[in-house]
């Protein structure tokens, strides 16, 4: 019987767009994802998320210019998450107060996340347990990081429903033991919810 949900934050409870803290530079969004692409970047930010430097990372770029470029994106780290997901925190809050436990464990970088908490501080408060990846040295869909969260907050993987818009890491939740479900919106979100008894 599911009692706990376990979120994921980013492009869950908040959008993540890493092209935006670029577009001061570059001006446009074709010039971003053109820098992105060149330098491997969603493959470099994995890394951080696993707890490597965004500084250490940059010695592997190359070009002066791209390595100066990417040595942007801490400090304008915040245009990323300005927005929140304001359907799924409702559906947060209705889980909450039917009485059901809530955590999270999420690929953030340990650098970022004080960062993300600065910029929606309800973060800090939302969650019964939060794992967060950076800081743990291991991500998602590493079945350690779902051991790591049930030990932390007293509950079994057949407790849980997990809730994540990556279908790798809903593989790792499944093969963990917990039940899915793949985000893509909070509509459809809500009507699992629901078919699963869980509002």
């Amino acid at each position: 019987m599911i009692t706990t949900l376990v979120f994921d934050i980013g492009n869950v409870l908040i959008r993540w767009d890493p092209v935006a803290p670029f577009l001061p530079h570059l001006g446009d969004r074709d010039s971003v994802q053109a820098f992105l692409d060149r330098v491997w970047f969603r493959a470099l930010n994995l890394r951080a998320d696993g707890g490597e430097s965004f500084a250490d990372l940059a010695t592997e770029i190359a070009d002066p210019d791209d390595r100066a470029l990417f040595a942007a994106y801490l400090p304008g780290y915040a245009a990323s998450i300005t927005d929140p997901i304001e359907g799924t925190w409702a559906l947060m809050d209705r889980l909450r107060a039917r009485g059901h436990a809530i955590h999270a464990i999420t690929n953030w970088s340990a650098q970022t996340w004080p960062l993300g908490l600065a910029t929606h501080p309800r973060l800090a408060t939302a969650f019964g347990t939060t794992i967060v990846s950076g800081i743990e040295g291991v991500i998602k869909p590493d079945p350690r990081i779902f051991a790591l969260l049930c030990d932390r907050a007293g509950v079994a993987p057949e407790d849980c429903l997990f809730i994540d818009d990556s279908a790798y890491n809903i593989a790792g939740a499944l093969a963990s033991g917990m039940a899915a479900h793949r985000f893509t919106d909070p509509e459809t979100l809500e009507r699992d919810l629901t078919a699963r008894g869980l509002l």
